[in-house]
């Protein structure tokens, strides 16, 4: 029986969202593609219907996880959320970027490319809605600010010390607020252009 596209379509983003959430769980290297399928309540076989390696899942993994995060409408509300115990304590429902990144360097081209695309995205919709007028002062603040977020939430995961992990969350939280000086322009320095 032949699938129809529609068919086709959801079935391929029921194994993205099933692949970007054992991924961000387990990490890469200990997801196989069988168990992939399996969460999808799909066969084995139908895999490469849909891609032609892992390599290729794990890249259109990546571009999907973050495709399909909320768009950011309160910058506070979504710095609050993301810097919050709930969403260290579930990384598999959570940003792919901070559950995946400490992998990325083992992985194919594609997928680090595919890293590298979302990553530019993210940047550049924080540096849309950063405060201030200078474009060069907000795209800074966009990217201390989410370096530091994603650097934040690692590490909270990454210890059994609550109280520590808690305060890797909230004291970066208070360090990006106390960030948000007076739109300042960045002055041009040595070799770059102005």
């Amino acid at each position: 029986m032949k699938v129809s596209q529609d068919q086709k379509a959801q079935n391929r983003s029921r194994i993205l969202t099933e692949a970007g959430r054992l991924f961000r769980e387990k990490g890469f290297d200990a997801v196989s593609v069988a168990e992939v399928m399996k969460a999808a309540g799909m066969t084995h076989g139908g895999f490469y219907g849909h891609f032609q390696s892992k390599d290729d899942l794990v890249a259109q993994t990546i571009a999907h996880a973050v495709g399909s995060q909320s768009v950011i409408d309160d910058l506070s509300a979504w710095i609050d959320t993301y810097l919050s115990e709930p969403h260290r304590e579930h990384p598999d429902l959570g940003c792919p970027m901070a559950a995946l990144a400490g992998f990325m360097r083992q992985q194919a081209p594609e997928a680090r490319a595919s890293m590298a695309q979302v990553l530019a995205s993210q940047i550049g919709t924080l540096t849309e809605i950063m405060p201030g007028e200078d474009p060069a002062t907000r795209r800074r603040a966009a990217i201390g600010s989410w370096s530091a977020m994603v650097g934040a939430l690692i590490l909270a995961r990454s210890i059994d010390n609550p109280a520590l992990s808690a305060e890797l969350l909230s004291e970066t939280r208070a360090w990006i607020d106390d960030r948000k000086a007076p739109d300042k322009p960045i002055p041009a320095q040595k070799g770059r252009a102005a």
